[in-house]
C-alpha cells in the first residue's frame, strides 16, 4: 500500500518514525529497485536552526513551505544529492531526510546496507530532477507501507549539525535497531 497525503500531513517527527521499515521504492524503466528505510532525520519549523528553512523561504527550499508528501532534493558539498518528503500543513517547514536503507532478498535478509543519504541517493538514481515530484502516484519515487514495532527504534541527535545551536541537540534522528 503507497502511503498517502494524509500520513505525510502529520507532525514530523511521528512521520520520521513510522517511516522506519517502509519500503522505498523506484521506478526506472521497467525495473523496480525497492529497499527498506533504515534511518530518517526530521528538520521542521523555523526554529530549527539545522533546517533549510530556519531563515525563511529561499528559492532553493521552498518546496520545504508546500504540499506535503513531495520530494525535496538538493546537492550536499557539491556532489552529493540528499532526498527529503516534505510533511506537515502547506506554508510550515518541515521535511523528513531520508539517511539510510537496506536491499533485502526474497526472504527478507538484508543483501547491502545503504547507510547514508549520498549512497542511498546514488543507488536509486536520485538527483535535482526529482526535486518536487509527488510520492503519493506511484510514478517515479514512492513509499510503501512496512511494519516495525517503534521498540526497534533508536533516537539520537542529527548527524552533522554541530552549527545549529541549540537544536544540534535534537534527538531527531531516527534508526532501526539491529539494521
Amino acid at each position: 500500500m503507497i502511503l498517502e497525503k494524509s500520513f505525510y500531513s502529520q507532525n514530523t517527527l511521528k512521520v520520521a518514525q513510522e517511516l522506519l521499515g517502509c519500503f522505498l521504492v523506484r521506478k526506472k524503466g521497467k525495473k523496480i529497485i525497492r529497499t527498506m528505510i533504515t534511518e530518517t532525520e526530521a528538520y521542521r519549523g523555523f526554529d530549527d536552526t539545522a533546517s533549510h528553512a530556519s531563515r525563511g523561504k529561499t528559492k532553493r527550499n521552498e518546496l520545504m513551505f508546500g504540499e506535503a508528501g513531495h520530494a525535496y532534493t538538493y546537492l550536499v558539498y557539491g556532489m552529493h544529492w540528499m532526498l527529503n518528503i516534505v510533511t506537515e500543513e502547506k506554508d510550515f517547514p518541515a521535511a523528513v531526510l531520508i539517511r539510510g536503507a537496506n536491499i533485502l532478498d526474497e526472504k527478507g535478509e538484508i543483501v547491502r546496507k545503504l547507510d547514508g543519504p549520498a549512497k542511498l541517493t546514488k543507488f536509486f538514481g536520485i538527483n535535482g530532477e526529482l526535486n518536487g515530484i509527488d510520492i503519493t502516484q506511484q510514478e517515479i519515487l514512492w513509499v510503501e507501507k512496512g511494519n516495525i514495532s517503534k521498540r526497534k527504534i533508536l533516537k539520537s541527535k542529527r548527524v552533522g549539525v554541530d552549527y545549529a545551536k541549540h537544536s544540534k541537540e535534537w534527538k531527531w534522528n531516527f534508526k532501526l535497531i539491529n539494521n
